[in-house]
């Protein structure tokens, strides 16, 4: 993409701010002026912490990490959320576009793969804005874009020829499951939708450096949760629907969220979130995939470590930094 088509896309991208349909709920509020829809965010950026991340799929994590910065709130803030801390609330602190591309560069000058903001939809103008900087300065690393998958296809396409990666979830094939566990309808829809957007920028595969790190392409990632095998297969299918050779990571982390308001929310809407999956889940959905045809799948083992994020600590994840 040419500069005068990224800044012709920044330039759309602000504009839908004002009247905001960056995500599929459409809120139509003004968030340039200061009002806020359900992301309960305005018109600037909040970032948490900004980090070189070793969690991630190994073609994105590498032996230096992923250049990860974390965003203020989230366009489905689901009730399991590890990261609730800030996806649930606007907390973070205030950054610009130009202080944006400069933690970039901070991140590409201590060795990482690429730049990941997660989760970036409802900040995408800035985002957008900031990478257009941060290229100019000298930016080469790829930027991996980890969203939740619930996307509007028209905004995805906006992105066309400046995001290198797509790393979206997809969360449901369920319906039933999307509503009570995020609280919409459409998901399934609005995923696979945009799934087949992402596919058609960057190919249905993952182009690999002779170091194993990924410079282009696509990863789906789909969380098991606890007595939700059916949601897990349907959304399989939805995803070999688009391709059957698009990558795939299977995880099986999702650790109950123990934390006051929150705790009581998860019980309510279903009990079944209060334990870790089984490694009998865990398999069947694996073993789902490989009937489909799946042929490149990200797997994750089945145990006890609590895997939920502080973002109140100076280190988050933990366990990444013990295997820096």
């Amino acid at each position: 993409m040419n500069c005068r088509d990224v800044e012709k896309s920044i330039y759309t991208l602000k504009n839908v701010l004002s009247r905001c349909e960056l995500c599929p709920r459409i809120c139509h509020v003004d968030r340039a002026a200061g009002e806020t829809g359900f992301c309960n965010l305005a018109g600037g950026m909040l970032i948490s912490v900004h980090l070189p991340h070793y969690g991630e799929e190994p073609p994105l994590s590498g032996e230096k990490g992923a250049g990860t910065i974390f965003f203020s709130s989230c366009n489905l803030q689901c009730i399991y959320c590890q990261n609730y801390q800030i996806s649930h609330v606007p907390a973070g602190q205030p950054v610009s576009a130009d202080a944006l591309a400069d933690i970039m560069l901070e991140l590409q000058a201590a060795g990482c793969h690429n730049i990941e903001p997660v989760t970036p939809t409802p900040h995408l103008p800035g985002i957008m804005e900031a990478l257009s900087l941060a290229r100019k300065r000298g930016l080469h690393l790829p930027l991996v874009f980890n969203c939740g998958g619930y996307e509007r296809r028209e905004i995805i396409a906006l992105l066309d020829g400046q995001v290198e990666i797509y790393l979206p979830d997809f969360k449901y094939g369920s319906i039933e499951t999307a509503k009570s566990l995020s609280g919409v309808v459409d998901y399934p829809e609005k995923a696979a939708k945009s799934l087949r957007e992402m596919v058609r920028q960057v190919g249905d595969s993952l182009s690999l450096d002779e170091q194993g790190i990924a410079e282009g392409g696509i990863i789906v990632r789909h969380l098991v949760l606890p007595g939700c095998i059916d949601n897990s297969i349907e959304a399989l299918k939805a995803i070999r629907a688009v391709s059957p050779f698009i990558p795939l990571s299977i995880m099986s982390q999702y650790t109950p969220v123990m934390d006051g308001k929150l705790r009581m929310r998860v019980a309510g809407d279903d009990p079944l979130l209060y334990r870790r999956i089984t490694k009998k889940e865990y398999e069947q959905v694996v073993n789902a995939a490989l009937d489909m045809g799946f042929e490149e799948i990200y797997t994750q083992n089945v145990d006890d470590r609590a895997l939920n994020p502080d973002f109140n600590s100076k280190t988050p994840f933990d366990w990444d930094a013990a295997g820096a």
